[in-house]
C-alpha cells in the first residue's frame, strides 16, 4: 500500500524539476507545458469520489489492482510519447489509475488494522509518504533528468507498478463487498463538479480570475457540487455519504489538510523556481535542497505515531501548524539576496518538522469512527481536500506572484518579490488552517463533557456518597 501510494503521489511533483526537458524534446509550446501537470491533477481530483465509491462496491483489493495496473500500462505509455498530445493523454490516464488506486490504499489499510495503537502506526508511516513523497518527488525528479532522461521519470513506475499488483494478491485480503449499486447521479455531478472545480483554478493561475473560461468552470462548479449535495441526501446509497461531514471535529480536519496542502505545493512550485533561476542550481542540486525537508517528515511522522498513543490528537496538529506557519513567514522575507543555507534551509526544516507532526494526526482524526462501509467514500475525502487544496493553492498564489512581480525592477528582483508575496499569502493559508483545528479541538472537548456528563455513576460511588451524607 505504502509503496502504491508513494508512485501516485511522486507522479505529481516529480515531473517538475523534468518539464524543460519535456519541452524540448516533445517541442511544446509554453501554453501547453503546464498541462503535462494539469492533465493528472484535474482526472485525479475529479474522480476520487468516484473510486473511493468503487472499491466499497466491487472490493478494495480488486479496485485498486485495477487502479494500478492502468496507472502502470499509463506510465509506459507516457515514456514512449512521440508528441505533446500523446503525453498529455497518458498523464491523464495516469490521474485516472490514481483516482482508482489512492481510496482504494487507504481504506485497504484502515480496514486492515482496528482502531488503536496499529492502525496510529500505519497511518502514521502513510502519512509521512503522502507529505515526504511529494518533496521525495522533486529530489528524484533532478536526479533522474540528469543522470538518464526525462522519460524514466515515467519508466521509473513500471517496477514498481509490477512489484505491487503481484505481492497485493498475496498480502493483502480481499475487502467485503458491500451491497448495493453506484449511485450514477451522485458520481456523475460529483466528478463534473470537482473537474470544473480544480480546471477553474488551473486556469485561473494561467489566464487569471477574471477570465471568461475561469468564471464559466467556476459556474459549472458551483451547479455541479449543490446538485451533488441535493442528489446525496436524497439517495439510499449516496457515493458520499453525507453524514460524513456530520461530525464536526471530521470536517475541520478535512478543511485544515486542504489549507496546509494549499500553501505547501505553492511552496513547491516556488522554491523549485528560486533555486534554479535566482540561485543558478542544477536539476540535481535543485532537488537534493529539498532532501533535509524530506528526511524531517518521514523523521517526525515517526515520533507523531508514538506521541499519538500519549495526548490527543488536536495538540498535537496545532504543535505542528505551528512551525509551519513560522516556516511560511520566514519565507516572506526572501529577496534576491537569499541564499540556501541562510535563508532556504531554516524554514525547510521547519516545514518537514511540522508537516509531519501535524498530518498524522489530521489523518487519524479525518478516519476515526468511520463506519466500514463508509471507509471508501472518508478514504476518497481525504484525498480530494488534498489534490483541491493543491490545485487552490497553486491558482491563488501564481495569480498573487504575477500581480506583485509587475512593479519591480529585474528578473532576478521580481522573481523574488513575486515570491516573497506568495509566500505572505500562504502564511494566511496555514493562521487559517490552524483555526479550522483549534475548531477541531473545540468539538472534541464538547464532546467529551457530553460523555461525562451521560456516563452513569458506578454504584460503588454512590453508596460512598449516601454514606458520606
Amino acid at each position: 500500500m505504502l509503496g502504491a501510494q508513494l508512485m501516485v503521489i511522486l507522479d505529481a511533483t516529480v515531473v517538475n524539476i523534468a518539464l524543460p526537458g519535456i519541452a524540448s524534446g516533445l517541442h511544446f509550446s509554453p501554453a501547453s507545458l503546464s498541462w503535462v501537470l494539469n492533465a493528472y491533477s484535474l482526472t485525479f481530483g475529479g474522480l476520487l469520489l468516484l473510486g473511493g465509491r468503487a472499491g466499497d462496491i466491487l472490493g478494495r483489493r480488486r479496485t485498486f489492482l485495477a487502479g494500478i495496473a492502468l496507472f502502470t500500462i499509463a506510465s509506459l505509455a507516457g515514456g514512449l510519447a512521440a508528441t505533446p498530445g500523446w503525453l498529455i493523454a497518458a498523464r491523464a490516464a495516469q490521474g485516472i489509475g490514481a483516482a482508482i488506486a489512492s481510496p482504494a490504499a487507504l481504506s485497504l489499510v484502515v480496514s486492515a488494522f482496528p482502531e488503536g495503537r496499529g492502525r496510529t502506526r500505519a497511518l502514521a508511516l502513510y502519512a509521512a509518504v503522502a507529505m515526504g513523497g511529494a518533496s521525495l518527488g522533486l529530489v528524484l525528479g533532478g536526479l533522474i533528468t540528469a543522470w538518464a532522461s526525462w522519460r524514466w521519470v515515467l519508466f521509473i513506475n513500471l517496477p514498481v507498478g509490477v512489484i505491487v499488483g503481484l505481492l497485493t494478491p498475496v498480502f493483502v485480503a480481499e475487502t467485503p463487498r458491500q451491497p448495493g449499486r453506484f449511485d450514477l447521479a451522485g458520481a456523475l455531478t460529483s466528478v463534473a463538479g470537482m473537474a470544473a472545480l480544480v480546471y477553474a483554478f488551473i486556469r485561473a493561475s494561467e489566464a487569471g480570475w477574471s477570465d471568461r473560461l475561469t468564471l464559466a468552470s467556476l459556474a459549472v462548479a458551483a451547479a455541479g457540487l449543490a446538485s451533488f449535495a441535493v442528489i446525496e441526501r436524497r439517495a439510499r446509497q449516496p457515493v458520499t455519504p453525507l453524514r460524513l461531514f456530520a461530525d464536526v471535529q471530521r470536517s475541520a480536519s478535512y478543511v485544515a489538510r486542504l489549507l496546509l496542502v494549499a500553501g505547501m505545493f505553492g511552496m513547491f512550485f516556488f522554491l523549485s523556481q528560486f533555486l534554479q533561476e535566482v540561485l543558478g542550481f542544477g536539476p540535481i542540486r535543485a532537488g537534493v535542497a529539498f532532501l533535509p525537508m524530506t528526511v524531517g517528515v518521514f523523521a517526525v511522522s515517526r515520533a507523531a505515531s508514538r506521541l499519538l498513543t500519549r495526548f490527543p490528537p488536536v495538540p498535537l496538529m496545532v504543535a505542528g501548524t505551528l512551525p509551519v506557519i513560522a516556516g511560511m513567514a520566514w519565507l516572506s522575507r526572501l529577496t534576491a539576496a537569499t541564499g540556501y543555507l541562510p535563508g532556504l534551509l531554516g524554514p525547510m526544516l521547519l516545514f518537514g518538522a511540522g508537516l509531519g507532526l501535524a498530518f498524522v494526526p489530521l489523518t487519524t482524526v479525518s478516519l476515526t469512527g468511520v463506519r466500514p462501509e463508509d471507509a471508501g467514500a472518508a478514504a476518497s475525502m481525504v484525498n480530494v481536500t488534498q489534490q483541491v487544496g493543491g490545485a487552490l493553492g497553486l491558482a491563488v498564489l501564481v495569480t498573487v506572484f504575477t500581480t506583485a512581480s509587475r512593479g519591480a525592477a529585474g528578473a532576478h528582483a521580481a522573481m523574488a518579490h513575486g515570491i516573497a508575496s506568495a509566500f505572505s499569502v500562504a502564511t494566511g493559508f496555514d493562521g487559517c488552517a490552524l483555526a479550522a483545528m483549534l475548531v477541531a479541538g473545540a468539538a472534541a472537548w464538547r464532546s467529551a463533557r457530553r460523555a461525562a456528563a451521560a456516563e452513569p455513576v458506578p454504584q460503588d460511588e454512590m453508596v460512598t456518597a449516601t454514606d458520606s451524607v
